[in-house]
């Protein structure tokens, strides 16, 4: 009995080891794929928000991170630095913490003057039909932000019309934009008043050695 036990654990443990080494193998054959795919669509959202041309994968070796949950809504954040005329450009990842159904999250890009360039959604909640506007995929509205200078925390065309701004409300739903006008302001008020950030040594890991 005490064979046949010890048998069948052997031929257990031999099992598992197969299954270990067969999805370790898998893993190393997929990794680079990846992570291939994965810079790839960061490199498609970035083009989304910059002008054609200037987004490629370097732009991922220029980056920062930025702790101020106040401002960004998150406790850190990537600000990745590009130069489009000469000028400098961030793209920053944002989130708008207060929309209708939680955090709205978003992709921005800012010139060091404060003027917007392009903003998308990269991950909300919002009501199907009411809300979900700020979806591309859902309409243009995204695109009353394109070309915006922000004239300082003062600035009350940053806002929605209800609000005595320039920006449409949604009909029934004037919580998600509100909560989306709100975040790209606050993101470009702060790189407008943090000029160091352009000659800040890059802190992201190069996109050509990642695995």
């Amino acid at each position: 009995m005490l064979k046949f036990v010890s048998k069948n654990a052997l031929l257990l443990g031999l099992s598992a080891t197969l299954c270990v080494g067969l999805i370790a193998g898998v893993n190393l054959l997929t990794k680079e794929r990846i992570a291939a795919q994965t810079l790839a669509q960061k490199v498609a959202l970035l083009q989304e928000v910059l002008p054609a041309g200037t987004a490629d994968l370097s732009i991922l070796d220029n980056c920062i991170y930025i702790e101020d949950k106040a401002v960004f809504g998150v406790a850190r954040t990537p600000i990745y630095r590009t130069q489009v005329n000469n000028q400098t450009v961030y793209v920053v990842e944002t989130t708008a913490p207060d929309g209708y159904s939680g955090n709205i999250e978003l992709l921005a890009a800012i010139r060091s003057d404060a003027t917007i360039l392009a903003v998308r959604t990269l991950k909300h909640q919002e009501t199907p039909g009411l809300g979900d506007k700020i979806d591309m995929q859902k309409g243009d509205w995204m695109l009353s932000f394109n070309g915006v200078q922000v004239q300082g925390v003062d600035d009350k065309r940053i806002a929605v019309r209800k609000d005595g701004g320039q920006f449409d409300q949604f009909t029934g739903a004037t919580i998600t934009p509100r909560a989306v006008v709100g975040a790209v302001k606050r993101a470009a008020i702060y790189l407008q008043q943090h000029p160091e950030l352009a000659h800040q040594p890059s802190a992201c890991q190069p996109a050509t050695s990642e695995q």
